[in-house]
């Protein structure tokens, strides 16, 4: 075993045997390599079958509610007024499942107005709503 640098003088080694290292990582290595594929499946279950053609997923209708500065609203691209709103998000909320509405406003609009819309989104019995807006560049 080597304690000097071979150069005559005593300063210590500065170097660090890593074949003790190695050697050991490698017979973990391969202790792993042999119990990982007898700690899988310990106990035999009978695991039940599934029926994925049973339930289709219904997703739910998406209404886009446009509103443009001027506070003229559009339903998908429908102009509507204020009460034939109502009316239209009441016997959408009745709907299973109930649909989610999709609301883009302008920049220029009045906040009261937006405001106004969500009440009656609200007031009919509309649980989702949502903002659609741009991403900053």
């Amino acid at each position: 075993m080597s304690v000097g640098s071979g150069d005559g003088d005593n300063a210590p080694m500065a170097t660090i045997n890593v074949t003790p290292l190695v050697d050991v990582m490698l017979v973990l290595l391969i202790i792993f390599m042999i119990t990982t594929p007898l700690m899988q499946n310990v106990v035999e279950v009978d695991l039940p079958k599934a029926d994925l053609t049973a339930e289709e997923v219904v997703r739910p209708l998406v209404i886009d509610l446009a509103i443009e500065s001027n506070g003229t609203i559009w339903w998908d691209g429908q102009v509507r007024t204020r009460s034939s709103l109502e009316t239209e998000l009441r016997r959408a909320a009745r709907q299973t499942p109930q649909p989610e509405v999709k609301v883009r406003a302008d920049a220029n609009l009045r906040y009261q107005t937006i405001r106004e819309t969500l009440e009656i989104v609200k007031d009919a019995g509309i649980v989702r709503v949502g903002f659609v807006t741009t991403p900053d560049r």
